[in-house]
């Protein structure tokens, strides 16, 4: 290691290969960090990360679970931030085993090992959210915890409240609520693309009234290279990083636009499709295709609010949604995710 290496701030993240962690470390990396990253495959690290432009001498693996103490202290040895990621992002009943197991657990063990070892600054990605139901119309920092009906929203809102016990106890932990992200190069197809992919195909005829917070993966993963730069004097305890709610209307005019595509949808009242999106919940855990109907995803669409304003006063506003969206399909074109009928006028963008 020369000495502008040994010079570069060190940066500990988990789930460092998924979506938005992947965009958080080409953004940290970006930003002249060197990157230890916890990993439970280090074959998945090279292609999250290749299609980012992520110079690979910059991170390191650390091969093991967030769940487990002694790889994740090897993880926060030494270093002077650190970014947790790593949970299981999805509605999909069939993925509630790995909720369980992981969410809580790896939050609790992550940011108590990263706290130990006396890194300045320690940021735990929750969710909006993890901030419903809520009695207010709006959302801010202070708002209280959601009890969400929902198993992977009832695990952050747990997540949560790990992360606000360390903040009482004086911890230097950060919390960002990011919104539902879109963008490019998505690794796994996580379940925000891929409800996208499924509106693209006509799967997805009905929707639910209400809305849902919506944003860029690249400016939430700008926010949280930002987060972990400085000292947690220097930032907010809490803050939203860049999105708009959006309602359920507005994101299919949206997508229409960036695609030039009719996509005709009907939207039914959001209460009402609860019980169906519930059963077919219940289908889900035997039946062995995917099935687009998500409980967890027609509930965050009736429980969602805004974020107030004043949260979010004086950062950087989020690109326009439409630029994201187009993005996004442009990516999955070019992936073989989607064909040129599909993407329509989106297919044909010149730049991503």
């Amino acid at each position: 290691m020369n000495a502008a290496e040994r010079a570069a701030p060190l940066v500990a993240v988990t789930g460092g290969t998924g979506f938005l962690g992947s965009h958080t470390v080409a953004a940290l990396v970006a930003a002249g960090a060197r990157v230890r990253l916890l990993v439970r495959d280090p074959a998945r690290v090279a292609p999250a990360l290749d299609p980012l432009g992520v110079d690979p001498d910059a991170v390191r693996p650390v091969v093991g679970d967030v769940t487990d103490e002694a790889a994740v202290s090897r993880l926060c040895e030494g270093v002077g931030a650190a970014v947790h990621l790593g949970s299981v992002y999805s509605f999909d009943r069939r993925r509630r085993a790995d909720i369980a197991r992981t969410n809580v657990l790896g939050t609790e063990t992550v940011l108590r090992a990263a706290v130990r070892s006396g890194a300045g600054t320690v940021v735990h990605v929750s969710t909006v959210g993890a901030l419903i139901p809520s009695t207010e119309p709006e959302l801010h920092a202070d708002s209280a915890v959601g009890r969400p009906a929902e198993p992977y929203l009832a695990s952050k809102a747990a997540c949560e409240r790990v992360a606000r016990l360390l903040q009482r106890e004086g911890a230097p932990v950060r919390i960002a609520y990011p919104p539902a992200l879109l963008g490019p190069h998505d690794p796994r197809l996580g379940d925000q693309t891929g409800r996208l992919r499924d509106a693209l195909r006509g799967l997805m005829p009905l929707w639910p009234t209400g809305g849902f917070p919506l944003g860029d993966v690249r400016d939430t993963a700008a926010v949280l290279a930002g987060l972990a730069a400085g000292p947690a004097s220097d930032t907010p305890a809490r803050i939203f990083t860049p999105g708009r709610y959006l309602a359920t209307a507005d994101y299919l005019a949206a997508l229409r636009s960036a695609t030039g595509r009719a996509l005709p949808a009907a939207r039914l009242p959001g209460r009402a499709m609860l019980p169906a999106a519930r059963f077919a919940d219940a289908v889900q855990r035997w039946w062995p295709w995917h099935i687009p109907a998500e409980y967890g995803a027609a509930y965050t669409c009736v429980h969602a609010v805004p974020v107030a304003a004043a949260a979010t006063a004086g950062r950087p506003a989020p690109r326009p949604v439409e630029e994201t969206i187009a993005d996004t399909v442009h990516w999955m074109y070019g992936a073989g995710m989607v064909t040129k009928r599909q993407a329509g006028v989106a297919s044909e963008r010149n730049t991503v």
